[in-house]
């Protein structure tokens, strides 16, 4: 059944480019972004979980729902890694809907092994799209936002990249996207950084919902529970492409149906007098780790 336009019209006359929006949370941002008003670049390659083509085209299928409900979409099958298909998706946006003001990057694959056991190709295939994919259609847009800004300042550009509890606190068997996820979240806050003087804030989603990514992560990830729903990241994502969000940049939001923050991030701890004298540095580190508050974990 396709849901109707929504009339908050929160992102109406703005145009989004969503990765990864063939499937899961991705489909669920375009849909929403879409009710909300923006017209919608649904980019997916039609892949599994692992990045093998799957002889699908989810994309057409998210545009064709959009389009039924009365807004306005288009598909793309490029490839955020690759440095020229990231800036033709830029240019399909820009060349189709004339701008381009939301850039949600969500595309990513899993090769999950411990670190004794992951291969090279594991380790690559998975920073290149998570980490490279996600700089590279950065890269593309904050040039267009950039040449764009003289002209119109007007417009506010909006940076909604995807970190994951994994990056954030650490997994077994994840090196690889753990990485790739802490690399975007520090990215995030240089682009905040860098690209608010062209009137963009950058901000990070860590979304928590049954897709077809957590089916494989085992646990308590019922996909029939309601509390599991894509539309409570999808609706902080909604809020962070509007203008509710103006001022707001350089910031991680973890949510889920079970739980909304704000993450906090890494800080200084308790400062000491360093010493190169190596039982005194013993006893000031012990000290030191005493007196810290233990590492953060996925679960608060």
């Amino acid at each position: 059944m396709t849901t109707p336009l929504s009339t908050d019209g929160s992102c109406s006359g703005r145009v989004a480019i969503v990765t990864g929006a063939g499937r899961g949370l991705g489909a669920e941002y375009a849909r929403r972004l879409a009710r909300a008003g923006a017209a919608v670049v649904v980019n997916d390659l039609g892949v599994g979980l692992d990045g093998a083509a799957d002889g699908t085209a989810p994309a057409d299928e998210v545009v064709a729902e959009i389009r039924a409900a009365g807004g306005q979409a288009v598909a793309s099958g490029h490839d955020i890694s690759s440095w020229k298909e990231a800036e033709q998706l830029v240019g399909l946006a820009v060349g189709t809907f004339g701008d381009l003001d939301i850039l949600v990057n969500n595309a990513g694959v899993l090769r999950d092994r411990t670190i004794t056991r992951m291969t090279e190709a594991e380790w690559d295939s998975v920073i290149q799209v998570h980490l490279k994919g996600t700089f590279a259609t950065t890269h593309h847009a904050a040039n267009h936002w950039r040449k764009r800004h003289g002209a119109h300042p007007e417009r506010a550009g909006r940076l909604i990249n995807t970190t994951s509890v994994s990056g954030l606190f650490g997994n077994v068997g994840q090196a690889n996207y753990s990485a790739a996820k802490a690399g975007i979240a520090a990215m995030t806050i240089v682009a905040s950084l860098e690209l608010g003087r062209y009137g963009v804030t950058a901000n990070c989603v860590s979304p928590g919902a049954a897709t077809r990514m957590t089916a494989t992560l085992g646990g308590d990830r019922d996909p029939d529970d309601p509390t599991r729903s894509p539309g409570f990241p999808a609706a902080v994502v909604e809020w962070l492409a509007s203008r509710h969000s103006d001022g707001v940049t350089g910031r991680v939001f973890l949510t889920s149906g079970k739980r909304l923050s704000v993450a906090e991030g890494w800080e200084h701890g308790t400062p000491a007098t360093p010493s190169e004298d190596l039982t005194e540095l013993d006893a000031t580190l012990r000290g030191l780790l005493a007196a810290a508050r233990p590492n953060a974990g996925m679960r608060g």
